[in-house]
């Protein structure tokens, strides 16, 4: 504290870490995902404990959860686990493949005392 009584407070100094929170020290996509798991966890308890017995149902409802959770939680070098999945899946089904790095090597127009725009027309011409 100071000598007049007002206390300082420290402010990071990367400004983009800092994620509003909304509600229960949550953020907003947090609570959409713990929301729409509670929505489809709970019914499905409560559909299923008769026919499939409490523990089964228990499972069930764990089991159909996690993923919400998982979305939810998830965050790696600031990205949140959607973010991580849509690149992955743009790099390894629409992109695939290998791609090449081919450069061309002006120097050898060079070596042979040529015209380099000449000498690439006729390379070009030739295939």
């Amino acid at each position: 504290m100071s000598k007049n009584g007002v206390g300082f407070v420290q402010i990071p100094r990367d400004l983009t870490a800092i994620k509003s929170r909304v509600a229960f020290n949550l953020s907003r996509r947090q609570l959409i995902c713990f929301g729409t798991a509670a929505a489809i966890g709970v019914p499905t308890y409560l559909l299923t404990r008769g026919a499939l017995g409490n523990s089964t149902a228990v499972i069930a409802m764990i089991v159909l959860m996690l993923p919400l959770f998982f979305l939810a939680m998830y965050e790696k070098d600031g990205m949140p686990a959607e973010k991580i999945l849509r690149n992955y899946v743009r790099t390894k089904i629409y992109w695939r493949g290998v791609r090449l790095y081919k450069t061309e090597n002006l120097y050898k127009y060079l070596e042979r005392g040529g015209n380099i725009i000449a000498e690439k027309n006729k390379s070009g011409a030739k295939k």
